[in-house]
C-alpha cells in the first residue's frame, strides 16, 4: 500500500494521534519533559543528564505517568507512585507527572497553538469525502490544545489519558484507546486508518485491526516508524494529498 487511491479504498474513518501530527505541541511536549527532568536530575545529583533521543527512546506517545517511570527506569532510578493528585513539587511519579503538566499548559498559554496547514488541510479533504474522524491522545489536555489549535470543530469523538483513566484503557502501544474510538464514531476497526507520529502509537495501530496506519515522521526517523509498523510515512500530510 504506498499510493493515496489505495490507502481511501475501503476506509470509512481516520484515528489521529494530536501531538505530531494535527498540532506542533509535540515539540511543547519535548520541551515540558526536558525542562523537568534536567530539573530533577541536576536535584537528585545524577550524573548523566536528559538527552534529546531520551524523549522518543523513553517518553514520546506515552501516557504521561508510563513516560515518567520509563525515562527514571532508563537512569535505574525507582520513585514512589505517591497520589494522583501529588503536588508538582513532590519527589513521585505523580507529583513529577503533575509537574511536567504544569510546564506544559505554561508553554502553550504563552505560546498559542498553530495547528500543522499540512494537516488541516488533509482533514478537511477526509470530511470531504465523507470519513469520520476522532482524535486518540495519550495527553490529558487534548480537548484544550484541540480548542486552542481550532481544531475542536472537526472531531465528534476525543479519546485521551482522561478517558483512558475514566474507562480502564492501557495506553499506548495497546491499541485499547484506538479500538475504543472506533467504536465509539460506529465503525468496525478493519474500516479506520491511524495516523500517529509516534513509536508507540504506530505500534498501537500495528497491533489493532486496522485498515493501515499512516506514519508522520517529525522526527522519530521514517525507517523507525516503519520497522514499528506504519503502512506508509510521510514528512507532512499533505504529501498525501
Amino acid at each position: 500500500m504506498t499510493d493515496l487511491r489505495t490507502i481511501w479504498t475501503g476506509a470509512a474513518a481516520l484515528l489521529f494521534d494530536l501531538d505530531g501530527v494535527l498540532t506542533p505541541t509535540a515539540v511543547v511536549h519535548e520541551q515540558a519533559w526536558q525542562e523537568l527532568f534536567d530539573g530533577y536530575l541536576v536535584g537528585a545529583g545524577h550524573l548523566q543528564g536528559y538527552q534529546e533521543s531520551d524523549y522518543f527512546d523513553h517518553i514520546d506517545g506515552k501516557p504521561r505517568f508510563d513516560g515518567v517511570r520509563d525515562f527514571l527506569a532508563s537512569r535505574g532510578i525507582t520513585l514512589p507512585e505517591g497520589p494522583a493528585d501529588a503536588d508538582p513539587g513532590h519527589g513521585s511519579v505523580q507529583g513529577l507527572g503533575n509537574r511536567k503538566n504544569l510546564i506544559f499548559n505554561g508553554i502553550v498559554e504563552s505560546r498559542g497553538v498553530a495547528p500543522y496547514a499540512g494537516s488541516v488541510r488533509f482533514v478537511e479533504t477526509a470530511l470531504a469525502r465523507g470519513l469520520k474522524l476522532a482524535v486518540v491522545s495519550s495527553s490529558q489536555n487534548a480537548p484544550a490544545v484541540l480548542a486552542a489549535a481550532g481544531l475542536d470543530g472537526y472531531f465528534p469523538v476525543v479519546v485521551d489519558g482522561r478517558v483512558a483513566a475514566a474507562t480502564g484503557l492501557p495506553g499506548k502501544p495497546d491499541p485499547a484507546t484506538f479500538t475504543y474510538a472506533a467504536e465509539l464514531l460506529g465503525v468496525p476497526s478493519e474500516h479506520c486508518i491511524v495516523v500517529e507520529d509516534a513509536v508507540s502509537g504506530v505500534r498501537a495501530g500495528a497491533a489493532g485491526r486496522f485498515r493501515a496506519v499512516i506514519g508522520v515522521d517529525r522526527g522519530a526517523g521514517r525507517q523507525t516508524l516503519l520497522d514499528a509498523g506504519a503502512t506508509i510515512v510521510v514528512d507532512d500530510l499533505s504529501y498525501l494529498l
